[in-house]
């Protein structure tokens, strides 16, 4: 399952956020994948070596995302699609300048705090098995339907954990080791 977020429902990394009308209240540590070329549809599947050769850089985020249903675990899958994937906002963290495409992001760990409260541990490994794969996935679903993954789009793959539960006030900070950093506040 996959949905849009906005472009101007995109901030930079350290960015402040409402919570204001937010049903689902959780913050979601991810890879951000942004093309660096077209990837048109096309009769064959694409594979992974050639989605990531389209990739021109990796950004870390914290998607937080948001439902129409109070009730969204039971809401049902039409319904969720329905509601454009929980998208809702994203913090958009700096490009990484290590050699990301060296590492194994399926092993890779991430560690989030919500500042005061609690620290949780992750890994790509979390995102279908590894963001790569993810990213794939979406490209060739696009393929399927007609559409290209333009250059300049910027993919996030699925969270590393399990979703950090958050309330006004809160700080979340998410650590991705020789990546980097990014973190988001939410208004009291």
């Amino acid at each position: 399952m996959a949905g849009r977020l906005l472009a101007n429902r995109a901030s930079p990394g350290g960015s402040e956020l409402s919570l204001a009308g937010n049903l689902m209240r959780v913050a979601e540590p991810e890879f951000a994948f942004v093309l660096g070329r077209d990837l048109p549809p096309r009769a064959a599947p694409y594979a992974v070596p050639e989605v990531m050769g389209a990739v021109a850089n990796l950004r870390l985020a914290i998607e937080v995302p948001d439902s129409r249903y109070r009730d969204f675990v039971h809401a049902g899958e039409a319904q969720l699609i329905a509601d454009n994937a929980c998208a809702h906002e994203l913090i958009l963290g700096p490009v990484v300048q290590a050699d990301w495409r060296r590492l194994d992001l399926a092993a890779h760990r991430v560690q989030a705090e919500v500042v005061g409260r609690y620290v949780r541990e992750g890994s790509g490994a979390a995102v279908l098995g590894d963001p790569r794969i993810a990213l794939t996935w979406l490209v060739n679903e696009l393929s399927r339907l007609g559409e290209t993954a333009r250059t300049g789009q910027v993919v996030i793959t699925g969270t590393c954990m399990a979703s950090l539960e958050i309330q006004e006030g809160d700080e979340v900070r998410v650590d991705f080791g020789v990546l980097g950093s990014t973190q988001v506040r939410f208004r009291p």
